[in-house]
């Protein structure tokens, strides 16, 4: 069943981990999609290439999500490419660990302006977009289940997350209107270039896994079905909510 048949979808930060899975999952029920990176463009059309052998069309947009300049380019490319901007998912997102009581004002700000600053320029370009075509749409944030709880080593980390999940809230609300749904995506621990390194050490490894009740870390392609469904008109009467992907980890205080 094609949940996605005939729409462009857009993603940002879809090189590679959360961002790409859910961009070939987006094509793989039949929507054509933009995708944003940062760097690394041989990743980038890796995935490009993923997408056109499913039988889909798609682009690669290089820009900076902290820059607002980058969000309207990468709507009009979107609209150039295939002609309107159908759904969009703001996965953009960097995590550096530091602890806090030295962590430097340059990392706090570079993750504010990348994590929050940019989901809030990207969707506002989207739903632009989306009001001046005049029929709707549907705008899915990857937040994070950090949005819900707290980490040592994630405190300039964690509070932008819990933003782009206000942000969906509050654009829910404000483009209501306009038939434009917003709703998040909240992770748990998804094994990424983000966090690879950390979970390299067995035993934490196995400490995380432990904690969670269907027994495994989550993989990026785990995302995919959730930001699918909020996209889908399966979804219609589904807005301001917010889905966990966590494997239980969220419920088990034992």
């Amino acid at each position: 069943m094609m949940l996605l048949e005939g729409k462009t979808v857009l993603v940002t930060g879809a090189s590679r981990g959360i961002g790409a899975a859910v961009a070939v999952e987006c094509a793989r029920h039949g929507a054509n999609v933009a995708i944003n990176y940062a760097s690394s463009p041989d990743a980038a059309d890796a995935v490009v290439a993923e997408i056109e052998a499913l039988g889909r069309r798609a682009i690669a947009v290089k820009g900076d999500v902290a820059d607002p300049a980058a969000a309207t380019a990468f709507a009009k490319a979107a609209v150039d490419a295939f002609g309107s901007v159908d759904v969009f998912v703001s996965n953009a997102g960097i995590c550096p660990f530091h602890s806090f009581l030295d962590m430097p004002a340059e990392v706090v700000d570079r993750t504010i302006k990348v994590n929050l600053n940019g989901a809030f320029y990207m969707t506002q370009a989207a739903a632009n977009r989306m009001k001046d075509q005049g029929k709707g749409g549907a705008i899915v944030a990857i937040s994070s289940i950090s949005a819900l709880v707290g980490g040592g080593m994630q405190t300039h980390y964690t509070p932008t997350k819990a933003g782009v999940h206000s942000l969906m809230q509050s654009c829910a609300i404000a483009l209501g209107p306009y038939g434009i749904r917003c709703n998040s995506v909240l992770p748990g621990t998804i094994i990424t270039d983000i966090n690879r390194d950390d979970l390299a050490d067995e035993a934490k490894r196995k400490y995380m896994e432990g904690r969670i009740p269907l027994g495994r870390l989550g993989q990026p392609e785990d995302i995919g079905g959730a930001v699918v469904f909020l996209a889908s008109d399966m979804a219609r009467y589904v807005t301001g909510a917010a889905i966990l992907v966590d494997g239980g980890a969220f419920v088990n205080l034992q």
